[in-house]
């Protein structure tokens, strides 16, 4: 009877540790998502100040580019706004292939880039 007793008051406290350790495991496995959250949005965030610099750094460019070379081209050919007109229209063919090319190559790829970023 009294080893009976023993066995219940052992097993009463090995079901508490195993409460106690589960709850422990439960408690440290959340801490860990949320760090891996958190180290994922740092990163998404971080690409994407990157990213905004060098969209508005290349934006300038293009826009310097596109001045120095209409003043080229209207140079040359003595008129200055036929050399802009040029320019223009090569924007213009230009984004018209991007967004001709949007559905089937650049989302894509942006989509790919940020799952990648995000779960690779």
């Amino acid at each position: 009877m009294e080893n009976n007793l023993n066995d219940k008051a052992n097993l009463k406290d090995k079901a508490e540790d195993l409460t106690e350790d589960i709850g422990d495991y439960l408690e440290t496995y959340y801490q860990l998502k949320v760090l891996q959250i958190t180290d994922k949005a740092a990163n998404v965030a971080s690409i994407s100040m990157a990213s905004l610099a060098v969209i508005v750094l290349m934006t300038f460019m293009f826009l310097f580019l596109g001045i120095a070379l209409g003043l080229w081209i209207g140079e040359s050919l003595n008129n200055m706004v036929a050399g802009f007109a040029i320019v223009a229209g090569a924007y213009a063919l230009l984004a018209l292939i991007v967004i001709g090319l949007r559905k089937n190559v650049v989302q894509p790829f942006i989509r790919n880039s940020i799952i990648k970023k995000t779960y690779g």
